[in-house]
């Protein structure tokens, strides 16, 4: 995963987003509809219709960055539009990333003994 600054808070911007847009797009979608900076270090990260690809915006102070992931099987779990841009943990984005419900993550059997 790409090690953002520490201080940069995550967001999910609820809803859909049209996937054919680049940095510009998302960076005015960010700064119009989210009523938010896009330069000022945080993590802005968008599911496409279908469900299986995110694109994630990020501007390190030197220079914008723009990611996207698509999942071979399953779709993203996301909040509602209802729920406007969601503020996430970095945990919880790699959680995301990885295609595991990041709300409510489970730990997988371990053994109990070693023999």
């Amino acid at each position: 995963m790409i090690a953002f600054a520490p201080g940069a808070r995550v967001w999910l911007a609820g809803g859909v987003t049209d996937m054919r847009r680049g940095m510009p797009g998302l960076a005015l979608m960010v700064q119009q509809g989210l009523k938010r900076d896009p330069h000022a270090g945080d993590v802005f990260v968008f599911r496409g219709r279908g469900g299986s690809l995110l694109k994630v915006l990020w501007h390190d102070g030197v220079g914008m960055s723009l990611y996207a992931k698509r999942l071979e099987k399953g779709r993203f779990i996301w909040p509602t539009p209802a729920d406007g841009a969601v503020a996430v943990s970095a945990a919880q984005l790699g959680y995301l990333l990885d295609g595991i419900d990041w709300r409510n993550p489970r730990h997988t059997w371990r053994p109990q003994a070693a023999g």
